[in-house]
């Protein structure tokens, strides 16, 4: 079962570049005493993903900071591949791309899907989820091939 509203977030370690190099975090690191946005795509460079998922959210990125809400992007990829799609798409500074290279994340979320028909193995659902101080308050799941709860602009919109 996936995670909902009311669930604390589950733990497990994820990766990050930035100018120090590969860095890990914890996710009760990441999430605790923050306000969090975490959207996640099936992988970096895909069609959905580069064209309308990234952008929508590298677009409305200061208004979840006028919030005081913290954003990160998360993908079943290695943490250089999510390095370079960061540059390729002008991600700013303080969107965090974080890589879940094992699916461990994924998995403790209860968001892992099976993309291995089209090459791709394990994968992450695409979703959104919005926690505070590590508790879950919203969560919303993509059916598949869709587009349209885990935007941007949808989650201002819930988020209020």
């Amino acid at each position: 079962m996936s995670i909902q509203p009311g669930d604390r977030i589950p733990e497990a370690i994820l990766q990050y570049i930035d100018a120090g190099g590969v860095h890990k975090i914890d996710s009760l690191t990441l999430f605790d005493g923050k306000k969090m946005l975490l959207f996640a795509v099936p992988g970096a460079f895909t069609p959905t993903c580069s064209e309308r998922h990234l952008p929508s959210f590298v677009q409305h990125f200061d208004s979840f900071r006028e919030r005081g809400i913290d954003v990160a992007c998360m993908a079943v990829n290695d943490p250089f591949v999510m390095q370079a799609w960061a540059e390729s798409q002008s991600v700013p500074a303080g969107l965090r791309m974080l890589a879940d290279g094992n699916a461990d994340f994924t998995r403790a979320l209860g968001m892992a899907m099976d993309a291995s028909g089209f090459g791709m193995g394990t994968r992450c659902k695409r979703f959104a989820l919005y926690a505070e101080d590590g508790v879950v308050r919203h969560v919303f799941v993509e059916a598949p091939g869709e587009f349209r709860v885990s935007s941007a602009e949808h989650m201002l919109a819930e988020i209020g």
